[in-house]
């Protein structure tokens, strides 16, 4: 059973369109990455599920219930996390997952059993008595999600979870999902970074200008892309023209030069066949006593199959952000 559907979703925002009939699904217990650049849509799409927005058009139900006809019902079964921590920083992380949980109608006993299960689910236990403001950008954003989990969601939109966060903090955070997957939770996950959707989700939604370009698993999407490329970074450069003559006939897909920062030149051929393209190379390099540095098989990456399909790149600081991503919706 889906725990999301949108069906042929639309947002206008005066003349500028953020969704253009966008349908997906999200079954009941997966992550779904929806992937895009900024103005490609994600936050909008969050915003109408959040009961945030009115769609223009469509229609989108979360639970089996309509977004327009039946918002409360909804609400009662989602939680979500802006791209910011929304936590109180001069409160301890106990005090801030209180506040939300008296907030939100639990009893002072309900509030303190369920803080206790938070806690020891995504090891805050040893930090819970600390000051928000003390605490690194991974270990907030643990908190911000614990927050919206003290209420037991069944659906846990996460919008941009990691924007800003240093490299071990991003990694917390991944950590963190990866325990609601376990717990079973349905999490919608928006995201510009295509490793973090290439981690994380289950599923998979490309928008790109309020539309969806492509959809599915991480593997069937970078299939879309082409074959995996045998790369080959050879010892020295002045056997760069030898390697090229020695695999004549295979399709090249990379060539350079060796550089300050690459010292040795590469190579890249197509590998439809997968290891046995690279046992060819191998052997044509060896018939020819060309010295190879390094040799493996790479498979397409999401970034290449993004780019293929919009030509931009979706971390791109220079992406036009639509109204639909920071309008009144997403606040």
């Amino acid at each position: 059973m889906s725990a999301i559907v949108i069906d042929e979703l639309v947002k206008d925002y005066g003349e500028i369109r953020a969704l253009d009939q966008v349908s997906f699904a999200v079954p009941e217990g997966a992550v779904l990455g929806l992937l895009g650049p900024n103005g490609s849509g994600k936050t909008t799409a969050l915003s109408i599920l959040a009961t945030l927005s009115r769609p223009s058009g469509g229609r989108a139900t979360v639970g089996g219930f309509d977004v327009v006809d039946d918002p409360a019902r909804v609400r009662e079964l989602i939680s979500l996390t802006g791209q910011y921590a929304s936590l109180d920083e001069s409160l301890t992380a106990r005090e801030n997952l209180t506040m939300f949980g008296r907030l939100t109608g639990l009893s002072r006993r309900g509030a303190r059993q369920r803080i206790g299960e938070v806690a020891r689910d995504f090891g805050l236990e040893e930090f819970i008595d600390r000051r928000i403001g003390t605490l690194s950008g991974g270990m907030r954003r643990r908190v911000d999600i614990a927050c919206a989990l003290v209420t037991r969601p069944q659906v846990l939109f996460l919008d941009e979870p990691t924007t800003g966060l240093d490299p071990r903090s991003r990694q917390s955070v991944w950590e963190t999902v990866a325990t609601l997957r376990i717990q079973g939770i349905t999490v919608l996950l928006t995201t510009q970074y295509l490793e973090e959707a290439d981690r994380l989700a289950d599923q998979i939604v490309m928008l790109d200008h309020g539309h969806v370009v492509a959809e599915g698993t991480s593997e069937t999407l970078k299939a879309r892309a082409g074959s995996a490329v045998c790369e080959i970074n050879l010892q020295e450069s002045a056997d760069l023209y030898r390697a090229r003559t020695a695999l004549a006939g295979l399709a090249l897909v990379e060539d350079g030069e060796s550089t300050a920062t690459t010292p040795h030149p590469r190579l890249g051929v197509a590998a439809p066949d997968g290891m046995a393209t690279v046992a060819q190379v191998i052997a044509r390099l060896q018939d020819h006593s060309i010295e190879v540095f390094d040799i493996g098989l790479r498979r397409p990456s999401l970034d290449e199959v993004f780019f293929r399909l919009t030509g931009t790149d979706p971390e791109s600081a220079d992406s036009v952000t639509a109204a639909g991503d920071i309008g009144p919706a997403a606040s």
